[in-house]
């Protein structure tokens, strides 16, 4: 813990826990575009992540009470911040069936339209297309914890699998591990329902 004590900004919050509200200020003036920046890298909504930096700030105020100075104050930040935008990437995670395979060689750009040609032709496209993406998300939602959002982070589009391990907090092996291996999962959960339409998302197949 000493080696926090000369950390500028855990004095500051200090002092934000102490009531004094210019000191928060302070914080919010130099880690606001900061914090803007880490949640739009995988938000990809300008605004959205100003209303989450907005909430997160929120979050330190509140709990300015229980501070301790166990680690520098930008850890304490952008763990708040981390927190905030992956519930908000678990809220998102109704329709995730773009990019399970995105990075696999044979992978073909479109692979919902490629799961798709293993329906009859007889109901309209759009509702294969909702009907698909209902199992898969029922799939992704099946997953442990970390592989599920592993697996949601990825199909939010340019995050890369380092950015990926600084929200989860694991190195990017193991990024590569839990994707690898959520992957896997969901194509053995979705395989009986491609081949027959029938949904058994216990199957071991």
């Amino acid at each position: 813990m000493a080696s926090h004590d000369n950390d500028p900004d855990a004095q500051l919050m200090l002092r934000v826990k102490g009531g004094d509200m210019e000191a928060f200020e302070l914080l919010v003036e130099r880690y606001k575009q900061p914090v803007i920046n880490v949640i739009h890298r995988t938000l990809k909504d300008a605004t959205e992540a100003e209303d989450l930096a907005q909430n997160v700030f929120i979050q330190v105020y509140k709990y300015r009470e229980r501070y301790k100075v166990s680690a520098k104050f930008s850890t304490f930040l952008f763990t708040i911040a981390r927190n905030l935008t992956l519930n908000e990437i678990r809220r998102r995670s109704r329709h995730p069936a773009d990019s399970m395979e995105d990075d696999r060689p044979d992978a073909e750009d479109h692979p919902v339209k490629q799961f798709e040609d293993h329906k009859t032709a007889s109901p309209p496209d759009a509702t294969l297309r909702g009907e698909l993406e209902e199992k898969v998300a029922e799939a992704v939602q099946s997953l442990p914890e970390n592989q599920r959002t592993a697996i949601l982070l990825c199909q939010q589009g340019d995050i890369s699998y380092e950015e990926i391990g600084e929200l989860l907090g694991v190195s990017l092996s193991a990024v590569k591990s839990l994707i690898h291996r959520g992957r896997e999962t969901l194509k053995q959960l979705l395989k009986p329902y491609l081949k027959t339409g029938a949904w058994r998302p216990d199957t071991r197949s």
